[in-house]
């Protein structure tokens, strides 16, 4: 079995990883060293919790010399705040015995703060798009001394809509550069970007896209609606083995919402966290959870992504998520370092062509079981259950600018003014009349 001494670390870093417990390198970390050493630009597909970060962090330190810059040599960007927060740890963690300066920088914190810490110095920047390109756009971040970008969860990346600025951004930076990419999915819209940037990248594979996680025991309930789910979740967060548990669902009001019901029998045992969270909130309540001071956390689908927290023994998703790729992100939460894991789903009928969509790219069937007698059944739907295939009708509709009457009068105002009657339609001029002027002439005569 290969150990990490195996990789001829430069000494500090591997006295790092082993005051970190680490001794063998994962499948991912083991293909990705080569590659990058190399300096190809690589591209690697990978499922989440296989040791993405590492993978890229360790070659890149391996190579690590001393360059007299106060510009970033290594710009590493990820889809959201917590994951910047959580790969400049890691940064910090295996540069402990080095002189190198990281930093993370994202949106939602005073600007003008960060700016002054990237004029401090920084060797490994890690940011968010949005806020990269902020910097960037300020002439605050340079990219004159860049040697490496590294780009993580890139498919995330997209999905999150950042497309825009991860373009902005390649399109400011010099050609001569070595981009690594990370991706646990791949998608056209992947591949169109790696045409357009990239420079015949290698790949780097370590399970097909969209391979469920063999540690994870994947189990179902059908619920009629929602208000029973909070029923059912109640029933199931009754049994004690449920120790540590993220609870999915879709978007923020759904999420106040369990956490509310939740509070009322589980007081101060789960926390929440979604994007109308502050930054200050979402990082203590992250860090309470990974203490054991939380049982659990509410969350969507920013935390399903990336994000390394030890020892979730369940993940709940209360709603199934609309795209397939990303119920292998959230059920990726548990099962991580080679232990078992359970994810449980409650899907309502409408949410069946998803858990099927799922199913079908992981060609595997979730495991449906009975629901349990003593589930109280509700007969109200929510607001967001009710004529679900209305709505998304009425979405693909073509935006109208108004009704026919607005319609016929903006085609009437694109018509020319070019003046006076005679002007706009000179062949329609009406015709003189000879005789009425002779006549009127001779009677202006008779009456001098």
């Amino acid at each position: 079995m290969a150990t990490f001494l195996d990789l001829d670390l430069p000494k500090s870093v591997q006295k790092a990883l082993d005051e970190l417990g680490y001794t063998s390198p994962t499948p991912i970390q083991q293909k990705s060293m080569p590659v990058i050493l190399s300096g190809r630009d690589m591209m690697g597909i990978a499922q989440t919790g296989t040791g993405k970060t590492f993978a890229y962090l360790l070659p890149i330190l391996k190579q690590w010399k001393f360059i007299a810059t106060d510009s970033p040599r290594v710009i590493i960007i990820v889809p959201t705040r917590e994951l910047v927060v959580q790969v400049t740890e890691e940064v910090e963690k295996l540069t402990k015995y080095m002189s190198v300066r990281a930093l993370g920088v994202y949106g939602g914190v005073n600007i003008n703060t960060q700016k002054n810490l990237v004029y401090q110095g920084v060797d490994i920047l890690t940011a968010t798009p949005g806020r990269l390109m902020d910097l960037a756009l300020d002439g605050v971040v340079r990219f004159d001394s860049l040697q490496k970008l590294v780009i993580d969860e890139f498919d995330e990346i997209l999905n999150l809509g950042f497309r825009f600025q991860v373009t902005s951004i390649l399109s400011m930076m010099k050609q001569k550069r070595q981009n690594i990419l990370f991706s646990a999915t791949m998608t056209d819209e992947v591949d169109e970007m790696l045409n357009e940037f990239f420079d015949f990248p290698e790949e780097v594979s370590l399970a097909a896209s969209g391979t469920p996680i063999e540690k994870i025991t994947q189990t179902g309930y059908r619920v009629p609606n929602f208000l029973t789910k909070l029923n059912l979740l109640e029933a199931l967060l009754q049994q004690e083995r449920i120790e540590r548990v993220l609870i999915f669902c879709n978007n923020k009001k759904t999420a106040d919402l369990i956490t509310e019901r939740l509070e009322e029998n589980f007081a101060g045992q789960f926390g929440v966290i979604h994007s109308n969270k502050s930054q200050n909130y979402r990082l203590n309540t992250m860090a309470a959870f990974k203490e054991g001071e939380l049982r659990g956390i509410v969350t969507t689908d920013v935390m399903a992504r990336g994000l390394d927290i030890p020892d979730v023994s369940h993940v709940i998703n209360m709603e199934f998520p609309e795209v397939p790729e990303q119920y292998m992100h959230r059920i990726g939460r548990t099962g991580r370092a080679d232990k078992e894991g359970i994810a449980i789903s409650l899907v309502s009928p409408r949410e069946e062509e998803e858990q099927i969509e799922a199913e079908l790219l992981m060609e595997k069937e979730i495991d449906f079981l009975p629901l349990p007698e003593n589930i109280q059944h509700e007969e109200k739907l929510l607001e967001f259950e009710k004529e679900k295939k209305k709505i998304k009708f009425l979405l693909k509709r073509p935006k109208l600018e108004g009704g026919a009457a607005f319609h016929e009068k903006k085609d009437k105002n694109k018509k020319v003014n070019l003046g006076g009657p005679g002007k706009r339609n000179p062949k329609k001029t009406k015709p003189r009349n000879r005789a009425a002027e002779k006549k009127r002439a001779s009677k202006k005569k008779k009456g001098k």
